[in-house]
């Protein structure tokens, strides 16, 4: 399998010079790499401008309603568990409306990769702040500046428990590769916020104010398993700003809990001798 097996035929309506060309490349990059096959493979989004993601991967693929990547991802996933499951939002998909079903996700710990497109900006929209807008951004939706506090994602993250915490940015695509790729490796729940730039609505948070910044926290030895030195390089901002992956545990996943898949997933389970007609009479 290559990098083009996965194209589908589908035309990409994404502004150029969006983020979203980069992330699609480096998903299909660490698909390839992992020899993660189409046909084990599901793709769930949220609505935005990530929410296409699935219409360009050629796996399978569920595109839910906004904030709602995370429901049907964990359907899917337990229906069945031997699939590499990937949900993909934006930051006002999965900070805002989806933050409740993302700090619940962070606690059962299902196998799940989660990766969200955070350009700080509702572009589909138009260009109204997000929850990850900087103080003090202004916007169609606050032309005087944002006066709330942006959510920390990273934080948010490590204050529910996930056992696996990363950040990339587009504008490195081999770290990008590198972070999808071992956060689909892990088994649990993995978080990856990949700074994206918006280049119609958000002109301050750009690739090269990033590149200026960022610096690598595996190149600068960080212990990935000190989770209170996780949480102080969450706290970073400014001059120099963490990527890389801040947190990594192994833990029981939600799925080991589970004594009906215990040995089969429930999809290739025998259903033959099942009998609903009771229940559905209730419903009649």
């Amino acid at each position: 399998m290559n990098v083009t097996d996965l194209n589908t035929k589908n035309e990409i309506h994404w502004c150029p010079g969006c983020g979203n060309y980069g992330i699609l490349m480096a998903i299909k990059q660490a698909l390839v790499e992992g020899n993660y096959k189409p046909h084990e493979t599901v793709v769930v989004s949220g609505i935005g401008c990530s929410g296409k993601i699935p219409h360009f991967i050629k796996t399978y693929g569920f595109e839910s309603l906004h904030g709602r990547a995370l429901p049907p991802a964990t359907g899917i996933k337990l229906a069945n568990h031997k699939l590499n499951v990937i949900a993909m939002g934006g930051d006002g998909d999965g900070y805002g409306i989806g933050a409740g079903h993302f700090l619940h996700n962070l606690r059962r710990n299902i196998n799940i990769t989660y990766i969200v497109h955070d350009n700080q900006i509702y572009g589909l929209t138009k260009g109204q702040t997000s929850p990850t807008s900087e103080k003090g951004f202004k916007s169609k939706s606050t032309p005087h500046g944002v006066i709330e506090e942006p959510v920390n994602p990273i934080a948010v993250a490590l204050a529910g428990d996930a056992g696996f915490v990363a950040r990339t940015y587009t504008g490195d695509l081999n770290h990008m590769k590198k972070m999808f790729l071992e956060a689909m490796k892990y088994k649990g729940f993995a978080l990856v916020d990949v700074f994206q730039q918006c280049v119609s609505f958000n002109p301050i948070n750009t690739t090269q104010y990033y590149r200026e910044r960022v610096y690598d926290l595996q190149e600068e030895g960080h212990d990935v398993t000190d989770k209170q030195k996780a949480f102080e390089k969450s706290q970073e901002w400014g001059d120099r700003i963490p990527i890389g992956i801040f947190y990594k545990v192994e833990k029981k996943t939600y799925e080991e809990y589970l004594p009906q898949i215990k040995d089969t997933p429930l999809v290739k389970q025998d259903i033959s001798d099942i009998d609903v007609s009771d229940i559905l009479e209730n419903y009649m």
